[in-house]
């Protein structure tokens, strides 16, 4: 059986009930772990919402918008193959051929041939497309600040270095996953 820490004096959140149940209904169990994926897992939630809301003012989904803005990080002339877009996206090559028919279909990106490979095709963003994806990430950074500004700084780079780590140690377990022959 689990030592059992004294509460903090941070407030309860949803989480901290969810833990509460499974003490009572399995005492047996240590429900630790839920805490910080289920925290995770609804921040993202309650990120996801508040992005996609902030993005429907330039009528579009967080998905679009990563897209657009993935073309846009990649500098001018602003193209990278569907390869390079689906990787970095993590999303099937499936997925991501259905998004670029729309985005493609909305007029915000072009599929050009690859001069370094005539079998394949590149992805670029549009005029309309590149001036989108410019006025949305300047919204996009003032919603992300206007979400972030009640944590102290201090706390907010210590959190951030935190997750990194998190984000390593998961990459490389999928990493090992993927890597590792099935049984």
């Amino acid at each position: 059986m689990k030592a059992k820490t004294p509460l903090t004096t941070r407030p309860k959140d949803a989480v901290d009930a969810i833990l509460m149940q499974w003490e009572r209904e399995r005492p047996d169990l240590d429900p630790s772990p839920m805490g910080p994926i289920g925290r995770i897992k609804r921040c993202a939630a309650l990120l996801d919402h508040s992005l996609n809301e902030n993005f429907s003012q330039f009528g579009m989904s967080i998905w679009e918008f990563d897209v657009l803005a993935s073309l846009r990080r990649a500098g001018e002339p602003y193209r990278l193959s569907p390869t390079e877009l689906f990787s970095s996206l993590m999303v099937t090559s499936g997925t991501m051929t259905h998004r670029l028919k729309r985005l493609e279909g909305s007029g915000l990106i072009e599929r050009v041939p690859n001069e370094s490979d005539a079998r394949s095709m590149l992805v670029t963003l549009s005029a309309k497309g590149l001036e989108l994806v410019n006025r949305a990430v300047e919204v996009h950074l003032e919603r992300e600040r206007s979400i972030l500004k009640s944590l102290p700084a201090g706390l907010l780079a210590e959190l951030d270095a935190h997750l990194s780590v998190l984000l390593n140690s998961l990459e490389e377990h999928s990493a090992r996953v993927v890597s590792s022959p099935e049984k």
